[in-house]
């Protein structure tokens, strides 16, 4: 796992955050799916850009890992 992203079951229920903060992931994607900079999201999460560049690093991750099922043609 990346060591700027922690899963705890006492912060934000178990939901992958960036460590030392309470901040998720789901909140730094967010951020830059609704266009916001990456110092718009420095400044509004107290998160570095490096903790910005894990999460996205974290998703590319999640998404390499996942099992595809093509739809059946017909």
């Amino acid at each position: 796992m990346n060591e700027r992203i922690t899963i705890d079951p006492e912060i934000q229920h178990g939901k992958p955050v960036i460590r030392g903060t309470r901040v998720p992931v789901t909140r730094i994607l967010g951020g830059l799916a609704g266009k916001m900079t990456f110092d718009e999201i420095c400044q509004e999460s107290d998160v570095t850009v490096e903790d910005i560049q894990a999460a996205i690093n974290y998703a590319e991750e999640l998404v390499e890992q996942e099992t595809h099922h093509p739809l059946p043609m017909g």
